[in-house]
């Protein structure tokens, strides 16, 4: 059953889906295909990457019956996000709102936004702006990736219809050592013909980290991909990646790595980094920008939960690997009971 606020509509997850049906792929299948029986199998078993449907507009993502991330799109938040994202230790690197200033509220871990849309603030919580999801598409198991696909709307607050449509796509993936990989790929379709995104250091894909890894609050250290350490040589620069690693309960080291990809607009994006344990890749950061119903905005980017301080060796091979990796591409289903599938381009 849905539920409507301020015209937004949503709709909660499903309790579950039987994702251990499979059909061959037909020849010349442009997309690879994420159901193909493994040979000689007479029953299915249970994939590593499994995705959970919780109560309360939860959905839970585990590798190796182990938490991982967790969407959250309740209509009772401004805005959806993802939390926890738990590194290896399974202690979150992630967390709900600033440290040291309460009307930082609108910091919620990872999640999606941004101060200028037709000079409308969908960043802080101090308009009646809002972005709601309007229904999942997709959610797909497997051994190698657990992919969920969702339909968000971006409103003014004001008019039923939102003035963007964002299809997001989000692949959790497996590393070693209980190390995992959030690959966040979005789509922004403006429902006029044009709409002005305007020069702002906020938006798209924020992240607050945890405390304890942060400069300010905790014992942990920013550095990026061209060597530069610290907010202060780091703000406003271009990089391709940004890292935030520190301290964990056990008397460990782990991180997040925020990697931008070659096919965004803004690469290598200019960053808007704080000491106090927060990071964004700016899609706006010098200048305005048009989206055209015609030709939407596409965005990828990859966060890894990572044990250890950052290296930059492993750090390069990583963002080669993701600048490789086919897109994800949903599309309505020809099997019974699925409205869409989301499966990587055959590369």
């Amino acid at each position: 059953m849905g539920s409507a606020t301020n015209g937004l509509h949503f709709r909660a997850a499903p309790r579950g889906q039987d994702t251990s049906l499979a059909l061959k792929r037909p020849a010349g299948h442009a997309l690879l295909d994420p159901f193909a029986f493994r040979a000689g199998s007479t029953s299915m078993p249970l994939p590593r990457c499994r995705i959970v449907p919780l109560p309360a507009e939860q959905v839970s993502v585990e590798i190796d019956n182990t938490e991982r991330v967790r969407w959250h799109f309740g209509s009772n938040a401004p805005r959806p996000f993802f939390y926890p994202f738990n590194g290896p230790s399974g202690h979150s690197l992630t967390r709900m709102g600033h440290p040291g200033a309460p009307d930082h509220d609108h910091h919620r871990s990872i999640w999606f936004a941004h101060a200028k849309v037709l000079g409308i603030d969908f960043w802080s919580n101090n308009t009646e702006a809002r972005i709601g999801q309007q229904q999942w598409l997709a959610y797909r198991d497997g051994d190698e990736e657990a992919v969920l696909a969702m339909q968000l709307g971006w409103y003014d607050g004001h008019e039923p219809h939102p003035l963007i449509q964002q299809e997001l796509v989000a692949a959790v993936r497996p590393g070693p050592d209980g190390e995992s990989f959030l690959e966040l790929q979005s789509t922004f379709t403006p429902t006029a013909e044009t709409l002005e995104l305007g020069q702002t250091n906020f938006g798209f894909l924020a992240v607050r980290v945890a405390a304890n890894i942060s400069e300010h609050f905790g014992g942990g250290t920013l550095t990026d991909s061209e060597g530069r350490i610290h907010e202060k040589a780091i703000f406003g620069n271009a990089s391709r990646w940004v890292d935030y690693s520190g301290p964990v309960p056990g008397d460990k080291t782990e991180g997040i790595t925020y990697f931008d990809h070659p096919g965004n607009a803004s690469y290598p994006s200019r960053w808007h980094v704080r000491e106090d344990g927060w990071m964004g890749a700016g899609i706006c950061r010098t200048q305005s920008r048009v989206l055209k119903r015609g030709a939407p905005l596409a965005l990828r980017y990859l966060l890894h939960a990572h044990g250890g301080q950052y290296d930059h060796d492993r750090a390069t091979s990583v963002a080669g690997a993701f600048a490789k990796r086919p897109r994800l591409v949903v599309s309505k289903s020809t099997v019974k009971h699925q409205h869409h599938v989301v499966a990587r381009e055959a590369s």
